[in-house]
């Protein structure tokens, strides 16, 4: 495994919920990275966010991780979850504040009924 695959693989590990994205949490550089950082920051989960644009390394080693085109990333609990489609169709649904609770991850906002 190559050393940027043992970073990414020690972010999904060590952290309940991680964010791959464009830029920051503080400052998204990217409408769809933005969009997630809402939806989390809405519901109120705890997350740490990797810029992907600090390094061309992470942002084609963290496509190759997921095996997944696109960037943001959402992992919880060491799984990946989705990009931001996905993340907003689960958000939208309820589905997402299930899929945190579920996974022992508190939630500030709960599942729409």
């Amino acid at each position: 495994m190559s050393s940027i695959q043992e970073q990414i693989q020690t972010e999904v590990s060590s952290n309940d919920v991680v964010l791959f994205m464009k830029g920051t949490p503080q400052f998204p550089m990217c409408g769809f990275s933005g969009q997630v950082v809402q939806i989390l920051d809405y519901l109120g989960v705890p997350y740490k966010g990797v810029n992907v644009l600090d390094s061309d390394e992470m942002r084609s080693g963290i496509k190759e991780f997921s095996n997944w085109p696109t960037i943001p990333q959402l992992y919880v609990k060491g799984e990946f979850v989705g990009g931001c489609d996905i993340v907003r169709e689960m958000f939208q649904s309820g589905e997402l504040a299930t899929h945190f609770a579920d996974a022992g991850v508190p939630v500030k906002q709960p599942a729409k009924a």
